[in-house]
Order: structure tokens, then sequence, then C-alpha cells
């Protein structure tokens, strides 16, 4: 069973003011080679995530705002890591989190970076170190992310974290080709202003038997955290790369998340919800290639209201009649820049949105990124006489 552990970390946002996310749905190819996905053309891949990286250290416009950065699952080339690691610490912003999966690697080869990175993860380490004491488990894949927090005096702290739950094509009989099943999830508590959120890898969100449940344990921890501290889980952030985003494993988990009945209590009332994906024109051996990527999305209780829209890029709904607002984006290449909701409800007479795109990303076929223009937006989002105003 997962244990979340609890990191304390030098991150101040700005007391009363929403925070800023950037989610980078962008494609991804790759192959199964010795039991390990890698990504096929690790150089090509590299430079396309670090135009992003480029665009958010440079800071344009209200970029220069961004607080959370989350790239997709196994997005990243494991030896690129370092690289965006540096360009992070040198040119990022303080008070930035950075989110990002990187492809499959061997569990000696984790534990070599978590070795590196011992004072933040020395509970991961000795989770890591003990299963390979008890079992020949060396060569065993490991899916993992990086979560790198950039505080507010400039510090750069680095956290991995191991996916717990396998999908089809990451479990084998055969236990040297299985996934390493990891153990611990970060909680992060910012600090001076309070803010805590989690990331997870894409499955990770919905593991659950009999007898456990990843995401009845986070509830649990995110209750306990309010009647100990009177605070509460603010962000929930999952990246995939998942062919299926809206299978009803997930709907049904987002559900008992929020569902007044089952799991909408203190600790987790006004958490918001981010998946990001990868977008379409992903490819990924052994997965049927016309399934569709893509339609990263943002969850809120329905207490937070939205404005019923609909456009080629983005649209809300409720996702089939759950106690939610969904905002769900296209399947497209695309950066989505957008703020979170203050973490109170609003009165119910107001007719003010707690969650605005600010912008949004396209490649502009010279590795980089053009904003669309409103224009871009505007003209393509229905106008139905029938729902205008109206919210979900």
């Amino acid at each position: 069973m997962v244990r979340i552990v609890e990191k304390e970390i030098n991150v101040a946002f700005s007391p009363g003011h929403h925070q800023h996310c950037l989610i980078c749905q962008i494609p991804s190819n790759l192959l199964r080679r010795n039991g390990i996905y890698k990504v096929a053309d690790p150089e090509r891949q590299w430079q396309e995530v670090r135009t992003i990286l480029d665009l958010v250290a440079k800071g344009k416009g209200n970029l220069k705002k961004l607080q959370f950065l989350f790239l997709p699952e196994s997005i990243l080339p494991a030896a690129a890591v370092n690289s965006a690691l540096a360009l992070i610490g040198d040119r990022f912003r303080p008070n930035t989190v950075t989110v990002f999966g990187v492809e499959h690697i061997r569990l000696t080869e984790f534990r070599q970076l978590l070795q590196r990175y011992a004072e933040d993860n020395a509970e991961l380490l000795a989770s890591v170190e003990e299963d390979m004491e008890a079992g020949d488990v060396d060569e065993v894949p490991v899916n993992w992310c990086v979560i790198a927090v950039k505080e507010h005096d400039g510090t750069l702290r680095v956290f991995l974290e191991a996916k717990s739950h396998p999908f089809v094509g990451e479990e084998n009989l055969d236990h040297l080709r299985d996934l390493y099943r990891g153990k611990i999830f970060w909680l992060f508590r910012c600090h001076p202003t309070c803010f805590n959120f989690m990331a997870l890898i894409c499955l990770d969100y919905i593991y659950r038997d009999l007898y456990q449940s990843n995401i009845s344990t986070i509830i649990d921890k995110a209750n306990q955290l309010f009647f100990e501290t009177r605070q509460r889980l603010d962000l929930l952030a999952i990246i995939e790369c998942n062919p299926k985003p809206e299978h009803g494993a997930f709907r049904d988990v987002i559900n008992g998340f929020y569902g007044e009945y089952l799991g909408y209590t203190p600790g987790v009332r006004d958490a918001s919800t981010l998946f990001c994906n990868v977008a379409s024109g992903t490819r990924c051996e052994g997965i049927d290639p016309n399934v569709e990527f893509g339609h990263s999305a943002v969850i809120l209780h329905n207490s937070h209201r939205i404005e019923r829209v609909s456009s080629p890029e983005f649209a809300t709904d409720n996702f089939d009649g759950l106690p939610v607002c969904r905002l769900r984006f296209s399947a497209q290449t695309r950066l989505y820049y957008f703020n979170l909701p203050l973490f109170h409800e609003l009165d119910p007479r107001t007719t003010r949105m707690p969650l605005k795109i600010h912008s949004i990303y396209r490649p502009d076929g010279e590795d980089g990124w053009t904003r669309l223009s409103g224009d871009e937006l505007s003209r393509n989002i229905d106008s139905d006489p029938g729902q205008a105003g109206k919210t979900l």
C-alpha cells in the first residue's frame, strides 16, 4: 500500500491570489526495447521539451506569473533529465514548480538518482533499498517523474516519484520485465503561503482493489490535514500518456472524489484536479494506433461555477452528469495557460468565473510556440442563445 509523505517547501505565492498553471499537451513516440519503454527519438523529443522550458524562462507577457508547469508521463528521455534540471535551476523564476514524466529506466539506475538527491528523497530511497534487499528486482523497469521546485530563495529541490500501478503494456509474467511498484507519494506543503498539492502518474489515480485504493488514501490524508491544521489538499495533478483519458474508471474515481455522499469531504472539497495528457499523434508500441490521446482537463466541484462553452480548442461540461465542472481541452498539440480558482467558494449570486484561460499556444513550425489570438479563439466559440450566460 502506498504511503503519503509530507514535504515542506519554501514557496511563496501571493496571499489571496490565484496560482497560474501551464499544461503542456505534446505528442510522444514510445518504443518497447528489452522490456522497457524508451523515447524513439530522444534528441528531437528533448529539443521540443526545451522549447517549452525556454518559453517559460523568457516569461513573455503574464507567463512570468507562472507557478506550476506540467508535462506528460514518459515525455522526457532519461539522458536529458540533468539538462532539464540545469535549465530550470539557472533560468526559471523562484516559486516555480515543474513536473515532468521520464521514460523507463532500470531500478538500479533509479536508486542511483535517488542517492544523488537523497536529502529530499530519503523515504523513497529507503523503500527502494528495502525492496532490492528483499528480492531480485534490480533490473525491473521504473516509470517515474520529476518534481522540481525552485524555492523562494532560488534553491532547486528535486523530488522523484515512481509509478505504483502499471498499464497493460507495463505488466508481464516475467518479473524482470514487470513494472516496479512505487510505494511513496509526496504531499507538498508550501510555506509561508499555505498551499498543498500532489502529483500522480496516470493509473495511480485509479489504482484500487477490494482492500485498498490510492485515491481513498489521498482523501484520508487530506481530511487528516484539515482536521489537524484546517488546511486542505488544494491541487491534485495527474500526468498521463493515456489513450483513453475519459475511461469509465477515471469517471468513477472523479465521482467518488467529488460526490456529495462519498468523498466530498473537508480535505478535498475545494481541490482542483488537473489531467495533463499527451497530444494526438502519440505512438506507443503495443497500443492501437487508432486510439485518441489528448483531452487534458481541469475538474472542479460544481460549487465553482463555469460558463457553458464549446469550441474546437476547449469545452466545458459536467462529465456526463457528475457533480463537477470540467474544462476539457482538444486533442491537438497545445500549451494551455490558465489560473486555478481560489480555495473558497464564490457567493452563489455572483457572475464571476473562478477559472480563466489566459493563453493557448500552438507550434509555430519553427521549433517554437505561437499564442493563439483572441480572434482565433472567439470566432470558433459556439453561441447558443439558449445557453448564453448560463453556468454549469
